[in-house]
């Protein structure tokens, strides 16, 4: 093909293509390159690529001298500043040949891919920001996945292996487990999706809110993929569920106080009224829209609908804040006074958008007012007479009143209270958040607050309480003082402490018990499987010495069975009180014993054992525990051994100024230790497909070790054998 033409197909290609000879010169290039990667109306022909795009230079400096020599070369995406902007972009590199198929250049493709990029990081922002995760179950196989953030949710570390058997228990136990197989049984039955709210307890014992979503695949009627996503909503649902009590709260206490709550959206300029509003105007909800102008006109006295519109207009220019008095006439004629007060809200540019507010009928207040002067002697009375600690606080924080009870509380008389401020007797710690609320109060942002505090009494005992401070107010709405209420709640925080303290003792109760079953199991195994394999031999025995051989290994094994019972109690306690348990153990001797109770194992196996440990070698230790690390990491080497050869197990000492070191080292399968080396002693963890492996062996022995103030190793490489290091403190006394 001719030049021309080559230059031709180049130049009207439908992507960002070049062609560069031996120097990296322009010699052709597309339309389309011209539109995205050139200056208009410049010529690029025999500049050099670098020249006129030197961003390019590091990315593909080494890179073109290879494709010379016949290398291709594709990159799918790098992020780069081209001219004080980042751009993604992605190039192909290949050889150009003409037609004896010498290399005389380099065909050069180029491609933008910022926007793409772009939608991606911009995607993978908003899952991560909104905490969405992914999972997927493929019922073909099995499998199970999950994202990162699915297992952050669950409070998983990231290389946790998700189990189809387990992810359903995640789920709280009771309604939210129900609901979740329920709907998850009906998508597979009939392909309905689902969007559910329910609770999941972590890893960490953490409830927490998601949002599980899921659909189906079908397959000939048939459900062969469950997918969706998982999302934490923890906190939204936590404050929802907190709205909802405070709004059933707040719609019991305006309904029993006569307060109407209602509601403007600046964006439809729609109100909402409660049913207090009604009530308040003496009109029904039926005859009466609070949207309609001419209803609401009709309402209002005449001489106060000027007043109300230019409050409500000051209010939403931030000229003034919304309170005031107006009077509406009821269908029946009657006049009543109401007082309205409001909050604007804005949206995050600083946009009114809405304004709540309350409305209250305030006809009676002098009537009120009367009734209030008339009951001051019955109030008196009550705030002596109350069993709960009240007080009369001036602006400063000085007792202006206190009442014997709170004097009785604190254990100062009325005189030596008078004569201090609150600040004097409360717990240091909890005197900064009382002073911001109160301050709060009076700067009016509040009218009343109520915490948890501790106060001093006069032996300077701590006083738990809880403190509900109220403003007090003149005719002219000016702060006058504080009305303080201080209920002691000392004895119940101490049942609380006790309480919290038993629960503690139960659960550590629990978890030994939970390690003694396992612990039970994991060693009586051993002796189980080696009294069956005696049996085994004894009923097709008919040599009588062997018989009485095996009778006297029976023997033996029911020996070690018993003594392994007895010392079984030692175990209930896998590190609570295991000093207290501590003797010195003849390591020899126990190894010895060990050996003997696997005598059968180790021979039906073949197994060259050797040991080279000093006679009288002792360590502090707890015997029970010691038997059972022997126990289990002899049976673990003759479990894993390899079938290509004869087991060996050499067991040698080497002996520092602080430690022990017992090494137990077999030529068995190994273990990929960079997989598997950080849960090489978990719970349940194990590493080969040996149908008796539970992996609970391991996890005992490590906590049985470090309860005696000692600890294990492992060296392990795949297809040539293990390592166990076993360290225990030092107690020889040098000779």
């Amino acid at each position: 093909m001719d030049t021309l033409t080559i230059n031709t197909l180049i130049k009207e290609a439908p992507v960002a293509i070049a062609l560069l000879d031996d120097q990296y010169c322009f010699q052709t290039y597309s339309s389309v390159w011209e539109d995205k990667f050139s200056v208009p109306n410049s010529n690029l022909l025999g500049l050099k690529l670098f020249e006129v795009m030197p961003f390019l230079k590091s990315e593909l400096e080494s890179v073109l001298p290879k494709c010379l020599k016949g290398e291709s070369h594709q990159n799918d995406g790098n992020k780069l500043v081209v001219e004080g902007i980042v751009k993604w972009l992605k190039w192909k590199v290949n050889p150009q040949r003409n037609l004896d198929g010498i290399i005389t250049g380099i065909i050069l493709f180029l491609e933008d891919i910022s926007e793409n990029k772009r939608k991606e990081e911009i995607h993978q922002k908003a899952v991560e920001v909104a905490k969405i995760g992914g999972w997927e179950i493929d019922l073909l196989t099995n499998d199970l996945y999950w994202t990162d953030i699915t297992k952050q949710i669950h409070e998983l570390p990231l290389d946790y292996t998700p189990k189809l058997e387990e992810g359903i228990k995640f789920y709280k136990e009771g309604r939210h487990r129900d609901t979740i197989s329920k709907v998850v049984a009906r998508a597979m039955a009939d392909g309905t999706p689902w969007d559910v709210n329910l609770i999941i307890v972590t890893a960490k014992g953490r409830e927490r809110w998601v949002r599980a979503m899921g659909s189906v695949e079908m397959k000939h009627g048939k459900c062969v993929r469950i997918f969706g996503t998982f999302q934490d909503i923890d906190d939204e649902k936590r404050m929802e569920i907190k709205l909802n009590e405070v709004s059933n709260r707040l719609a019991i206490a305006t309904t029993g106080s006569n307060i109407g709550i209602w509601e403007y959206s600046m964006l439809n300029e729609d109100f909402v009224w409660d049913d207090n509003m009604y009530k308040l105007y003496g009109v029904k909800r039926i005859n009466f829209n609070p949207n309609n102008r001419h209803h609401w006109r009709r309402a209002v006295h005449p001489d106060d609908l000027d007043n109300i519109v230019s409050t409500h207009i000051k209010a939403l220019e931030g000229k003034k804040e919304y309170e005031t008095q107006y009077r509406v006439i009821t269908p029946k004629g009657e006049i009543r006074h109401l007082g309205a007060r409001a909050v604007i809200i804005y949206d995050e540019k600083g946009t009114p958008t809405k304004m709540i507010g309350t409305n209250f009928d305030i006809t009676e207040l002098s009537k009120t007012q009367l009734m209030l002067e008339r009951s001051e002697e019955s109030l008196h009375r009550a705030f002596e007479k109350s069993t709960t600690g009240m007080a009369l606080v001036g602006l400063k924080g000085e007792w202006i009143q206190v009442n014997k009870q709170l004097c009785s509380k604190l254990g100062y008389t009325e005189e030596e209270l008078l004569n201090k401020t609150f600040q004097d007797i409360t717990h240091p710690e909890d005197l900064e958040k009382d002073l911001a609320l109160l301050n709060e109060i009076i700067k009016g942002k509040r009218d009343s607050y109520k915490i948890e505090k501790r106060y001093l009494n006069k032996e300077g005992q701590t006083i738990f309480a809880i403190l509900t401070v109220t403003a007090v107010r003149n005719i002219e709405g000016k702060l006058s003082h504080f009305i303080s209420q201080v209920m002691d709640i000392t004895q119940r925080i101490k049942s609380e402490e006790e309480l919290t303290r038993l629960l503690n003792i139960t659960k550590q109760q629990n978890d030994s018990l939970l390690n003694f079953a396992h612990i039970v199991s994991h060693n009586l195994r051993s002796h189980a499987t080696n009294l069956s394999m005696l049996t085994g031999f004894l009923e097709g025995e008919k040599d009588e010495s062997e018989v009485t051989e095996i009778h006297s290994m029976l023997k033996d094994a029911s020996e070690s069975l018993n003594e392994t019972v007895i010392h079984l109690n030692d175990v209930v306690q896998l590190k609570v009180g295991a000093n207290e348990k501590m003797v010195p153990v003849n390591l020899p001797e126990t190894l010895h014993t060990v050996k003997k109770n696997l005598s059968v194992l180790l021979n039906d196996k073949k197994v060259q054992c050797t040991v080279d440990m000093p006679h009288n070698l002792t360590v502090n230790g707890i015997p029970a525990y010691i038997d059972s690390i022997f126990l289990n990491l002899i049976t673990n080497s003759i479990k894993y051994s390899s079938p290509k050869r004869t087991p060996t197990l050499n067991i040698t000492t080497e002996i520092t100024e602080n430690h022990v070191i017992l090494s137990f080292a077999d030529n068995g399968l190994g273990i990929n230790l960079k997989r598997h080396g950080k849960k090489i002693f978990g719970m349940y963890k194990t590493f080969h497909k040996n149908k008796d492996a539970k992996g609970i062996g391991l996890f005992i022995t490590k906590n049985q070790m470090e309860s005696m103030r000692g600890k294990i190793d492992v060296e392990s490489e795949v297809g040539i054998g293990t390592t166990f290091k076993l360290y225990f403190e030092n107690n020889q006394t040098p000779e």
